[in-house]
């Protein structure tokens, strides 16, 4: 075990906080939810693409240019990123621009940018 674990030295439950937050809980499904969108976070390219796109919307070929990568491979990591609702797309002609999807999406990069560098 860890030296910085520490553990009560007497088995105690405090019904009332247990109670408390017991009753705060979300349910299953939304906790699962919860948990699938932070697995998005959770990948090198993804994040890539998602500060990309903090900075400007744009086309895949763009994308594939700045991150030095296939379209194919960043057209695979869009689709997922689109059907977590972080990103979402529009027609331009012939391209397709991407960008994130709303203010949380932002602000949830930002605040993980923050938090890195604190």
């Amino acid at each position: 075990m860890a030296d910085d674990m520490q553990l009560c030295e007497t088995q105690c439950v405090h019904e009332d906080i247990v109670e408390k937050v017991k009753k705060l809980l979300p349910d299953e499904e939304a906790i699962y939810d919860l948990a699938d969108l932070f697995k998005m976070f959770g990948d090198t390219t993804r994040m890539k693409i998602m500060y990309v796109l903090l900075e400007s919307e744009m086309c895949v070929c763009d994308i594939a240019e700045i991150l030095g990568m296939t379209q194919s491979a960043i057209s695979h990591q869009l689709r997922i990123l689109k059907s977590s609702k972080l990103i979402t797309s529009r027609r331009e002609g012939k391209s397709v621009i991407y960008f994130l999807a709303d203010d949380h999406v932002r602000s949830i990069v930002n605040q993980g940018m923050e938090h890195i560098f604190e």
